[in-house]
């Protein structure tokens, strides 16, 4: 089976974001860390938002940060389920 063009362009976009939510979580950890000037919780919502939420997800649970803010807690696997089943729906239609 060969990927279409619309494939691959999705994959690569979520892809890219994945990356960049993980890496958002570790430089806020290190930051955290550091005492340094931080990522604004907004800021690591909206990377997730716009389909960075599996790499956040596992920003969260490889550097252990943001694990006890439930706002994260809860809407950030919400958002990773959200954002699969719009995955499969685009997908299959591609």
């Amino acid at each position: 089976m060969s990927l279409s063009t619309p494939q691959i362009i999705l994959i690569c976009c979520f892809a890219g974001m994945t990356l960049a939510g993980f890496i958002s979580m570790g430089a806020d950890k290190l930051r955290a860390i550091r005492h340094e000037w931080r990522i604004s919780e907004r800021t690591l919502f909206v990377i997730a938002l716009l389909g960075g939420s599996l790499g956040s997800l596992l920003g969260m649970l490889i550097f252990r940060h943001k694990t006890r803010h439930w706002r994260f807690l809860l809407f950030i696997p919400l958002l990773f389920l959200a954002q699969l089943a719009i995955l499969y729906a685009v997908w299959s239609r591609l």
